[in-house]
């Protein structure tokens, strides 16, 4: 354990110096000068950082208040199945999309949203719609995100309630159906308040990463007609670090985030 973290955490922490520093591949880490605050100062001066500070808040804070509740409610519904083996296959059906790749995820939503023969378009010409870019459309990106996110997660993130909602009292449920309480009834005054430490515990959890937007998914569906609404802190981070190799300056872009 003490090897795990001194070698996967702390050793990497040295990098961090480069924040401070204008770097000089020739010089290295060590050899180049110091220049304290100077790019932290650039950062927060500069033109777009309240959008891409704000670009990145919208998207997790939206992927939260869809992506968190969710499923809280299908636990709930898929709880309430009488039968076991429809409970086992819609399980397995939902927790399915989890396992897909991100690369796969994103091509799977290129391919199904493209504005030539994608089938939402397609869809939408049948009923005599206009076909949509809908990621060309910068309006469209944050919705697209988040909830290909809950189809990809939701039945995953759902387990740990199941698991919670096994462990209420069958008995407080029996007094309920005997006093004429309806499902719906004995979910909000019997499940939910039974299994609240555990929500409040995963929200708190989720709260802490409010930053931690992936880079992966949204990098994959960005495009220049949508960057406006899509360039987050780390696209950014990739942009002005790996693709410009202003080392020092993406750094200290990436400690403001974490």
């Amino acid at each position: 354990v003490v090897a795990y973290f001194v070698i996967f955490k702390y050793t990497p922490m040295y990098g961090i110096t480069l924040a401070f520093k204008e770097f000089y591949a020739k010089k290295g880490i060590i050899g180049s000068p110091w220049i304290g605050f100077d790019n932290f100062e650039r950062f927060l001066s500069a033109y777009n950082f309240k959008s891409l500070l704000w670009n990145t808040l919208r998207l997790s804070l939206y992927t939260l208040l869809v992506g968190f509740p969710i499923p809280i409610v299908f636990a709930l519904f898929l709880n309430y199945l009488k039968s076991n083996k429809l409970r086992k296959v819609v399980q397995m059906v939902s927790y399915a999309p989890h396992f897909i790749s991100t690369v796969v995820i994103c091509s799977m939503i290129s391919i199904f949203m493209s504005n030539n023969n994608g089938i939402i378009n397609v869809l939408l010409e049948m009923i005599g719609l206009e076909p949509i870019n809908f990621l060309g459309t910068p309006e469209y990106f944050s919705h697209i995100y988040a909830w290909s996110g809950v189809w990809q997660n939701m039945g995953w993130n759902a387990i740990i309630y199941i698991s919670a909602l096994a462990g209420v009292d069958q008995q407080m449920h029996e007094a309920a159906i005997i006093d004429g309480a309806t499902k719906l009834q004995r979910m909000w005054y019997i499940d939910i308040p039974s299994s609240k430490s555990t929500i409040v515990m995963l929200l708190i959890l989720r709260m802490g990463s409010i930053m931690d937007v992936g880079f992966e998914k949204v990098y994959l569906l960005q495009n220049p007609l949508n960057k406006e609404v899509s360039n987050i802190l780390s696209t950014y981070v990739y942009e002005v670090g790996l693709v410009n190799s202003q080392y020092g300056y993406s750094t200290a872009v990436s400690l403001f985030n974490t």
